[in-house]
């Protein structure tokens, strides 16, 4: 596992907290094209596919993949504006939330982020298992059980050994192209399947309405949105913001938009009441359904790492490996007991918690440039504050807006206008905060 350098940081960070910690020099190593295969990567899902399986029939074809395209730019887009900050200030994710939040309150959104990490590691494992037997065509408890080890024991032996070594080397070079294969091989074929019913039928067709294309808008941010807490523990080992910028954006927009439009094109032309069965009735699904299964393991590894991160930034007594072990264990045991195939409102709910959180961190730290983030950063490290107080009540009054909007105006979409109120809300009060909340020496400077 790579570990960031021992520095005794901030009073509330001790010098073994590598969550808390900035990244040496010498493990800034990821160039444009790595985060861009990290995140190709890690977009690529089954989930992703039945996620976009749900925009239709609700939305006819031409508007869903207009929502898919737009969205997927969008949330892509916040995604590596994100990963941009994480690099610029060497910082991971629950590390830019002691700064933005205050090093004590900063404690509630790192626990929120580890539920859902927990929740997104089970789901992963609960996917790989059923894609398993779907290939298999086994069933039982003893081939559940056998496969949802079996997966479980991969996470834990990957993540015994180092992130960056797994990025540069597995990720890059094995994982990547296999899957690239496998789904132009099942665009291909699903594509042939939409030539035989006819592509003018299927793009004139009306959808049967009960979601608006602003609705649908906030189901394609929400997979982009979940990934916002853990971006910058992988960004901050980049060699420049713009590189992880670019890369991020472009990997992760290209995957989303394959696999949300590939979810559209199975339901349309070979209906099923599960995706599973659906790829594996294309011809050579089975192969290719394999190829993503492989690759399904590195997003579970994401969420069991970063989740490992963030118990080591509450508990650092602990070594990240160490924790990581113990939750990919947790994640295990929950995916035996826990129903896992309601997805829907999970994503939307996370995104009502997301959205709002990353509004105001963008909005405090965005348009500065590199060497400004880097000074602020080492400011937080020489004295963090215990409370942020504009910060906390921004967020919490931005979830409230989330929940209001979906209460009361469902067809307009949540995610956009909240993000938008809690960025432009977090930007205009940045002065007056810094100035309030900073240490005494900093006040008379000011």
């Amino acid at each position: 596992m790579s570990s960031s350098p021992s520095s005794n940081a901030a009073g509330h960070s001790p010098a073994h907290n590598q969550a808390l910690t900035q990244v040496a020099a010498s493990e800034r190593v990821f160039a444009t094209h790595d985060h861009a295969s990290l995140w190709f990567s890690l977009g690529v899902g089954l989930l992703v596919m039945q996620v976009g399986a749900y925009l239709v029939p609700a939305l006819g074809l031409r508007e869903a993949l207009w929502t898919i395209v737009l969205g997927s730019i969008v949330g892509a887009g916040l995604l590596a504006w994100v990963a941009k900050i994480g690099c610029d200030t060497g910082l991971g994710s629950a590390a830019l939330m002691h700064h933005v939040y205050g090093s004590h309150f900063a404690k509630l959104p790192i626990a929120l982020n580890l539920v859902q990490l927990m929740g997104w590691g089970t789901f992963e494992l609960v996917v790989m298992r059923d894609a398993t037997l779907a290939i298999s065509g086994q069933s039982g408890l003893g081939w559940m059980l056998g496969a949802t080890a079996l997966w479980g024991a991969v996470v834990a032996l990957m993540i015994s050994g180092s992130m960056i070594q797994l990025v540069r080397k597995l990720i890059a070079r094995i994982a990547l192209p296999l899957v690239v294969l496998s789904l132009l091989w099942l665009s291909w074929h699903f594509a042939e399947r939409a030539s035989a019913i006819g592509w003018d039928s299927l793009w004139q067709r009306r959808g049967e309405g009960g979601m608006s294309w602003l609705s649908a808008m906030d189901l394609v941010i929400a997979m982009p949105i979940s990934w916002l807490p853990l971006v910058a523990d992988y960004a901050r080992h980049g060699k420049s913001g713009g590189s992880a910028l670019r890369g991020t954006w472009l990997g992760f927009a290209v995957a989303n938009c394959w696999c949300y439009g590939l979810g559209v094109l199975v339901a349309l032309t070979l209906p099923s009441q599960d995706l599973l069965t659906a790829l594996l009735l294309a011809q050579g699904g089975l192969i290719a359904l394999t190829l993503i299964l492989i690759d399904e393991v590195d997003n579970a590894y994401g969420d069991t790492y970063s989740g490992s991160l963030a118990l080591h930034s509450l508990l650092p007594a602990w070594s990240v490996r160490r924790w990581g072990l113990l939750l990919i264990a947790l994640c295990t045991a929950l995916a035996l007991v826990l129903p896992m195939h309601s997805i829907e409102p999970f994503l939307l709910t996370l995104s009502s918690i997301f959205v709002p959180m990353f509004g105001v961190i963008l909005g405090r730290l965005a348009f500065q440039s590199a060497a400004d983030r880097a000074q602020a950063a080492a400011h937080w490290m020489a004295g963090a504050r215990p409370l942020h107080p504009v910060s906390i009540g921004l967020w919490l009054a931005g979830i409230a807006c989330y929940h209001a909007i979906a209460h009361w105006l469902p067809q307009t979409g949540a995610a956009l206008p909240t993000l938008a109120l809690c960025f432009v809300l977090a930007w205009t009060t940045r002065a007056t905060t810094s100035i309030a909340g900073s240490t005494p020496a900093e006040r008379h400077s000011a």
